[in-house]
């Protein structure tokens, strides 16, 4: 049975006696001796009385309506002000970046002081993508970059300027105000072969995964904001880094072939055989070995030979640091990475190599292809791995898709 507020049974009341009253005052009287300005008196008492009650209902109406706006105006008020909390609170997910393309030229007509005819074109991407929540923050950057050259004159017209793939991530819990306990993973590479451009000869120095650099790492990161400044300082002493110099069999093929023409100019495509790729690859002067002898994936034997690898796997001490700052249109961002392995330099290759090697001296070590003096590649604590990289862009063009 529904149950009737006090309110709601008095305006009932209100609205049969009302009723009543016009039954009554309504009614045409039986005797006829009652005159017409009786008639007027009792319609005239029965006007007030019904505008009295009338005025009476619209209060208690009115009081009613009162109660369930002020309930509706606080509940409206209150979502209203949860909404204005929620909108002026920090978002969770936030992605910034910039994309660009950058193009000159130069053209030369009688120039005295030398010169050449050239244009260059650069594709780039900074884009920087950060979830923040609570105490769990992960960020991602990707920074890539291409770039084409183009030289008026004969011999490679065409060279690669710039070439870089960079791919971060990092996942960190906030156990301390602005201090983060983080897991962190990059990988960092190019896209195409890379050549060191010389008169005459041009040799490849690098390709897709030939260096590439993949790190893991469990440290501290500290994130700090302030006047539109973002601060990063990541260490980490249980750093792991993977290097690589990997070439395929087809691409080995192709571009040990191309090596060897120019070497022996005297030679044609007619003479490459398989018998001669075989023998080039027997004496690591393939486009694989070379590779994983410049980039340091090799190792060595007791005696000093090598032994060629396509990975190199290292235990060490990392760091990176990070600055990103906005001005108005204006943004500036750098980074800094550094990395150096636990480990000692080994025995002295350079003096095994002499010991095998009588009559023979450091020029001949060189020209055998030797670029290391120790069997750990060089590369022992306190020598460092620097990545160093710095952006400044201006915003002159806004837009609102709708």
């Amino acid at each position: 049975m529904t149950k009737i507020s006090a309110r709601e049974h008095y305006l009932f009341a209100y609205v049969r006696f009302f009723l009543y009253l016009c039954a009554v005052f309504l009614k045409k009287p039986n005797n006829k001796r009652i005159t017409n300005n009786y008639l007027n008196t009792m319609q005239k008492k029965f006007l007030s009385v019904a505008l009295c009650l009338f005025a009476a209902l619209t209060m208690t109406a009115q009081e009613v309506d009162k109660a369930k706006v002020t309930t509706n105006a606080d509940a409206a008020a209150k979502a209203g002000a949860d909404l204005k909390k929620l909108e002026a609170g920090e978002k969770a997910w936030k992605f910034d970046g910039v994309v660009g393309l950058n193009a000159a030229a130069t053209g030369l007509v009688n120039w005295t002081a030398g010169g050449k005819n050239n244009v260059n074109g650069i594709a780039y991407a900074k884009l920087h993508l950060l979830y923040h929540k609570d105490a769990i923050a992960w960020e991602t950057n990707f920074d890539t970059d291409f770039g084409l050259t183009w030289i008026q004159q004969k011999e490679d017209p065409f060279q690669k300027s710039s070439d870089n793939i960079k791919l971060a991530t990092k996942f960190g819990w906030e156990f301390y105000k602005d201090f983060y306990l983080t897991i962190l993973g990059s990988f960092q590479s190019q896209y195409a072969l890379g050549r060191q451009y010389q008169d005459g000869y041009n040799p490849i120095v690098s390709k897709w995964l030939a260096p590439s650099y993949t790190d893991i790492s469990v440290g501290i990161d500290y994130k700090h904001s302030v006047n539109g400044a973002d601060f990063s300082v990541y260490l980490s002493p249980i750093a792991g880094r993977i290097t690589t110099a990997y070439t395929g069999n087809a691409w080995n093929e192709r571009y040990t072939k191309e090596m060897w023409l120019e070497d022996n100019t005297t030679q044609t495509e007619a003479d490459w055989t398989q018998a001669v790729y075989q023998e080039l690859m027997d004496k690591h002067l393939d486009l694989r070995s070379m590779l994983q002898d410049q980039h340091g994936t090799i190792k060595y034997d007791e005696n000093g030979d090598k032994v060629y690898r396509n990975a190199r796997a290292e235990f060490g001490l990392s760091f990176k640091g990070s600055i990103a700052y906005t001005y108005k249109d204006f943004k500036l961002s750098t980074t800094l990475a550094l990395f150096t392995p636990y480990q000692g330099k080994g025995f002295n290759v350079y003096e095994k190599w002499l010991e095998n090697n009588p009559g023979k001296g450091r020029d001949d070590y060189n020209q055998a292809g030797y670029y290391f003096d120790y069997s750990n590649n060089n590369r022992f604590f306190g020598m460092f791995d620097v990545d160093w990289d710095v952006a400044l862009s201006y915003q002159f063009l806004k837009f609102r898709a709708r």
